[in-house]
């Protein structure tokens, strides 16, 4: 039995939490990956999985084998592209990770052109606005707003984000404008839980940093979700320059603050530490890298 096909199987069946949506993934019939499995644990001398009528579950001598397969299987696949002469396109999937508000609003449209120069390849994205363990999770590359702090993570920077303080013209009309940032105290505040410290807005003018506690009635785990609020009059709301989009353009929402410069951070590439990136993976950031550039979605 081929260790490769065995380890495939593994992967799947964590990743899909069933035997049976394994096989779909993998094109083969359901007896066969639960053969596959069965040989695997048969050679390691341990259970893998902890099965029941309805799912399985990884044991923890399968949590560390996930941990370490897919790279292993994407590093294998990644040698034998590069040393068969004859084999120029991309193939295998690649598993992407991002937070829910820039995954939709500019990741998925970048990854589908990114696809269609690559017909070979499969493209897996998960968002989710949730912390994503990528060796757990089997994710190959993250795109995360904001600085990284593990230290098992290697990372690329492809560029910056700015925050930008908005409300409707109607709000302003009804309450008046902030013209510091410690006015805000006295403003409807839409609070994003997404952000690092959600209630805390920083600010600067020339070398001085303006932090302010805000609070308001709405509190909402989503960007987007903020700037609907505030869009609708009920509040100012404090989100990232992409994805307040079209909004600013048309005039539907207004700057508030246009004195002080706001928060911005990092977005990255962020990948697994300590293995080498399989050449799908490379192209794939340098492509990013290419198109938010082209695109102009975040600052340089």
């Amino acid at each position: 039995m081929d260790i490769v096909d065995e380890l495939r199987a593994f992967v799947a069946t964590a990743q899909t939490g069933s035997f049976t949506a394994a096989a779909d993934q993998l094109g083969m019939s359901n007896r066969l990956t639960s053969k596959y499995v069965a040989e695997l644990e048969a050679r390691l001398g341990v259970r893998l999985f902890q099965r029941t009528t309805r799912r399985v579950g990884l044991t923890p001598a399968g949590e560390d084998l996930l941990a370490r397969a897919p790279a292993l299987l994407d590093d294998l696949d990644d040698l034998l592209s590069g040393v068969a002469a004859e084999e120029r396109e991309l193939s295998g999937v690649i598993r992407v990770s991002a937070s829910i508000t820039f995954g939709e609003l500019y990741l998925a449209g970048m990854l589908g052109r990114f696809a269609a120069a690559h017909p070979g390849l499969k493209i897996d994205l998960r968002l989710s606005d949730s912390y994503v363990d990528l060796a757990r999770d089997g994710i190959d590359l993250a795109f995360r707003l904001g600085q990284s702090e593990m230290l098992s993570l290697k990372s690329r920077r492809l560029g910056r984000f700015a925050s930008v303080a908005v409300a409707s013209p109607a709000y302003i009309a009804a309450h008046g404008g902030p013209a510091t940032p410690q006015d805000l105290t006295g403003h409807a505040c839409i609070v994003d839980t997404n952000r690092r410290v959600p209630r805390r807005w920083t600010f600067r003018q020339g070398d001085t940093e303006h932090a302010v506690t805000v609070d308001g009635r709405f509190r909402v785990n989503s960007a987007r979700a903020a700037l609907e609020l505030a869009s609708a009059g009920l509040g100012i709301a404090y989100a990232p320059r992409f994805a307040i989009g079209e909004r600013l353009d048309s005039g539907e929402l207004v700057p508030v603050l246009p004195d002080y410069e706001s928060e911005t951070g990092p977005v990255s590439a962020v990948y697994l530490e300590g293995r080498s990136v399989p050449r799908k993976i490379r192209t794939l950031i340098d492509f990013a890298l290419a198109d938010i550039r082209a695109t102009c979605v975040l600052d340089q």
